[in-house]
């Protein structure tokens, strides 16, 4: 089968529907299908600092179509696919030729991938990764929060209208892509956590181990906290600030690592620096997808405060690494964690976050335990065991557009 996934942002670009559609191709292309990944363009500056290059497009295993961008007005992250580009993106696109396309965004290529199905006539798949209604008002801070919410809500519809086969990736998700209206089959489909093992070097992690602590020599010896994410916003990186002073009281043998790059990383730089335990929380930058293995390993706890996560894939990961989870119950965390396994999951309380994250410092056979636990429960969302499913997905999608259009 071929299928054609249009997603509005791509490496350089790092954010959970990347990794999704990164995954997915990867998986796809190893069980015999050809992909092709419709996705912009990036600046030389962007591509240098996430030290990534084009060349590297060349070496994937699936193929990589760059559509010419534009700054995204909103977000100096991200980038929009040009308007003027359509004729251009059609034909490169029939030269691959699909059985399906796969809409996996909402911006201009998302709106494209809607185009480029109607005009060929074949079947789109739309995967709902995001609840955009909680996500618009961090981008079009300017409008009023119902104004920008209504928008979300139009986009969504018109992209829910006119598939072949709606993907949601949690329950929560379900519910609402059934409240914005849909015609066509929902089904649920988790974003697959590939094997962070399978790419594991010993060589490699003696290299990071030592880079790390040459750069921040002060937490050699250290049992490390680690964040993995966006610095953003909508993460909840503050509340991190606050339970580590709590933690740091019981525990001043510890330290606070944030990975990860993002619009907000000078101000929470700045933020930290004015913190209790300013000289104990370190910012390592961009770290490239797989080097993260290296830094699970490195660390005691992996903490998450988002309450905003379509999923919570971050905490997955962390536990297929064999690391034990303690993060804030909302949205996708609930849906991925489902209560304490792999770690703990508590209310947005300071107190309450830091007891847990002490306990499992404290306790050597409780964090055995979680971290056991953490890599039974995380199989569940294997890539390798998802991925058959989603291929199943497709031909339910040409099979509804064929028999709709027999009609």
């Amino acid at each position: 089968m071929k299928i054609a996934m249009f997603i509005d942002a791509f490496f350089p670009r790092v954010n959970g529907v990347v990794i999704s559609v990164q995954s997915y191709a990867t998986e796809l292309t190893r069980l015999g299908h050809q992909v092709c990944v419709v996705c912009p363009t990036y600046t030389e500056e962007q591509q240098r600092s996430a030290f990534y290059n084009e060349d590297k497009d060349k070496k994937s295993v699936f193929q990589i179509l760059r559509i010419p961008s534009s700054p995204f007005i909103w977000s100096k992250e991200d980038r929009a696919g040009r308007l003027d580009k359509w004729f251009y993106l059609k034909k490169q696109v029939d030269l691959f030729k699909p059985d399906v396309v796969h809409i996996n965004t909402e911006g201009n290529l998302g709106l494209y991938g809607r185009l480029y199905a109607h005009h060929r006539s074949i079947p789109y798949v739309y995967t709902m990764h995001t609840l955009w209604e909680e996500y618009v008002a961090n981008y079009a801070f300017f409008l009023p929060e119902f104004t920008s919410k209504g928008i979300a809500r139009t986009i969504e519809h018109a992209f829910l209208k006119h598939a072949s086969q709606v993907i949601v990736p949690t329950k929560h998700i379900e519910e609402v892509a059934v409240r914005y209206g849909v015609s066509c089959p929902v089904v649920l489909l988790p974003t697959g956590i590939p094997d962070l093992m399978e790419k594991y070097s010993l060589l490699r992690e003696r290299h990071m181990r030592r880079m790390f602590f040459k750069k921040f020599p002060k937490a050699f010896g250290k049992k490390i906290l680690l964040y993995a994410g966006r610095i953003a916003k909508e993460k909840n990186i503050p509340f991190l600030f606050d339970a580590f002073d709590e933690i740091h009281r019981t525990n001043p043998n510890t330290v606070l690592i944030l990975v990860g790059s993002g619009a907000e990383l000078d101000n929470l730089k700045a933020a930290a620096a004015q913190t209790p335990c300013a000289d104990s929380i370190y910012f390592t930058g961009y770290i490239r997808n797989n080097d993260m293995l290296y830094f699970y390993r490195l660390a005691t706890v992996f903490v998450f405060a988002s309450k905003t996560e379509t999923q919570g894939l971050v905490t997955l990961e962390a536990m297929t690494a064999g690391l034990p989870v303690v993060a804030i119950g909302e949205m996708g965390t609930i849906d991925v964690m489902q209560g304490d396994n792999g770690g703990f999951m508590v209310k947005e309380d300071t107190i309450e976050f830091a007891r847990k994250v002490n306990l499992l410092l404290s306790d050597t056979d409780l964090r055995k335990r979680k971290i056991a636990e953490g890599k039974r429960w995380s199989r569940k969302w294997s890539i390798m065991e998802l991925t058959p499913k989603l291929v199943q997905y497709y031909e339910n999608a040409i099979a509804y557009h064929k028999n709709k259009h027999s009609k």
